[in-house]
């Protein structure tokens, strides 16, 4: 039964999706509701919006009351807009239209060993997203914002800035994590370092007019090519999931521009060592279909940077699903 149950996780996922696309979440407030009063405020036929209510309570999401009415559970609520550590653009990212023409060929992928997005599609994968899927492009950019929102915070407690006074945020999107430790520690200079376009639409608090625009420098630029930038600690944080050869010109790159002594803390999923397997097992399997990169395993994150010229220090969780991995750069 539970060989079933997994053949069937599409339309567990399925279910999620339509879910998030309705917002039943955000339908059902803190008391219990009938179906008939959720289907009019988002617009669905009762009938079949009890099915899907129905599925999704199998699964914790959403709870059914002994009367056929609906209330919130933990996960439930994870899907609603307001939820400060809302999921509903990662379910809607996960499910995006593409993803049910490309786990179908997953065969094909483990067979040849490389990404098969361009044999579906005529085209890279971003380079899809931005000429021809730009609605799904921009639920990929707030998901990736809500996820780095979410752990901005908790790396900026996780790490130690004893002595450093400039941080450069390598690859580091909108600039979240930045700006959650030049938040915390006044006296913190920072540079975002990524792709131009990414850059100009940095955190509203970084850029021009931002309350941390005069301690931030914005430097558009490509990791893998150069990383101008001199600082006393580097984070690069989820980028290092492209195929071996950048990550190791990346993190050259990050040992030719720094000092002797500077820190460069890698944070990243694992798909190992960690209690989110299941979650990160998945992300690596797309990482395989669409660009044909990987999640690392403590063990081969650890040789990459090291044979890059880092000395590994302490290794850690910062939260479930992502661990950090600190170093600095040898002194001769």
């Amino acid at each position: 039964m539970r060989l079933r149950e997994i053949v069937f996780g599409a339309a567990c996922a399925a279910a999620v999706r339509a879910a998030a696309r309705l917002e039943l979440a955000d339908a059902v407030g803190e008391n219990p509701v009938s179906v008939e009063e959720i289907a009019v405020v988002v617009g669905a036929e009762p009938a079949p919006l009890r099915r899907l209510l129905r599925a999704l309570s199998c699964y914790g999401i959403f709870a059914e009351t002994e009367d056929g009415r609906y209330l919130h559970t933990e996960m439930s609520r994870l899907l609603r807009e307001d939820e400060p550590n809302s999921l509903r653009y990662i379910a809607l990212w996960c499910t995006e239209p593409w993803t049910w023409e490309a786990w179908p060929r997953l065969d094909d992928a483990v067979r040849s060993g490389r990404n098969v997005f361009p044999d579906i599609f005529g085209k890279e994968f971003f380079d899809y997203l931005h000429d021809d899927a730009l609605d799904s492009a921009t639920v990929f950019n707030r998901a990736m914002t809500h996820s780095s929102r979410q752990s901005a915070a908790e790396l900026a407690d996780y790490l130690d800035l004893t002595g450093v006074g400039t941080v450069a945020d390598i690859g580091g999107g909108e600039g979240h994590v930045l700006a959650s430790l030049l938040e915390k520690h006044p006296q913190l200079r920072g540079t975002l370092l990524d792709l131009p376009k990414v850059v100009e639409d940095a955190d509203p608090r970084l850029r021009e007019g931002g309350p941390l625009a005069s301690r931030i420098r914005l430097l558009p630029g490509d990791c893998r090519i150069a990383i101008p930038v001199e600082a006393d600690l580097y984070i690069i944080k989820n980028i290092l999931e492209w195929d071996d050869d950048s990550t190791r010109r990346t993190l050259r790159n990050v040992v030719a521009a720094a000092r002797p002594g500077a820190r460069v803390v890698v944070v990243e999923n694992l798909v190992d060592d960690t209690p989110s397997m299941r979650f990160t097992t998945a992300m690596d399997l797309m990482l395989l279909l669409n660009v044909g990169g990987a999640k690392h395993s403590k063990q081969s994150m650890v040789d990459l940077m090291t044979e890059a010229g880092l000395c590994i220090g302490h290794i850690g969780p910062v939260n479930p699903y992502l661990h950090a991995f600190e170093s600095t750069v040898p002194l001769n």
